[in-house]
């Protein structure tokens, strides 16, 4: 599965901080923006890239799990910025995240979050990356109408991400018996 050609996330979908990030996407690459009205740019990734053809065995794994796992909240309020300049929102609590992620990677440990480049992945919502005119604290001041959003995770989407081809191809609900 090439970059260039698309890859799936396994995502938390954040409806309530989609419209700024479908902004920014515009911003930067539309052809990334969705018409699949299924499909929330703002997610918070728990594995990708994953599977680019995942066999229906592969999706009653995820499934599995997903539904072993009860719904949960959780805070989005502190603009953060990682070494690299991604801007950031991280999720508090994080653990229910790591514990999703850990799952999914113990059932495909093939598939390392974010194709291994890092050795213990923070859960994140990414805003932006700084650039000129571009800060930690403009994109706090872009969202302090929206800050903080406390969100109930329900709901885990497998997302297709690809230039004019971004959409959502799989879904699933927190802890809902198989």
């Amino acid at each position: 599965m090439g970059w260039s050609s698309g890859h799936s996330v396994i995502a938390v979908p954040v409806p309530e901080l989609d419209d700024y990030v479908r902004g920014r996407t515009a911003h930067y690459d539309a052809s990334f923006l969705s018409p699949d009205p299924a499909f929330v740019h703002a997610h918070i990734t728990l594995l990708g890239p994953w599977l680019a053809e995942p066999s229906r065995a592969d999706l009653d794994a995820v499934a599995r799990i997903m539904a072993a796992t009860d719904p949960f909240e959780t805070t989005l309020a502190r603009v953060e910025t990682f070494p690299d300049g991604l801007i950031y929102l991280r999720p508090d609590p994080d653990e229910p995240f790591r514990a999703l992620t850990a799952a999914l990677v113990e059932a495909f440990p093939h598939c390392p979050p974010y194709a291994g480049a890092f050795p213990d992945p923070v859960p994140h919502m990414t805003l932006d990356r700084r650039a000129e005119g571009i800060t930690p604290e403009s994109v706090e001041h872009d969202l302090r109408h929206l800050l903080p959003t406390r969100i109930v995770v329900d709901r885990v989407d497998l997302q297709w991400w690809a230039n004019h081809h971004c959409h959502v191809r799989e879904s699933w609900k927190l802890g809902t018996s198989l």
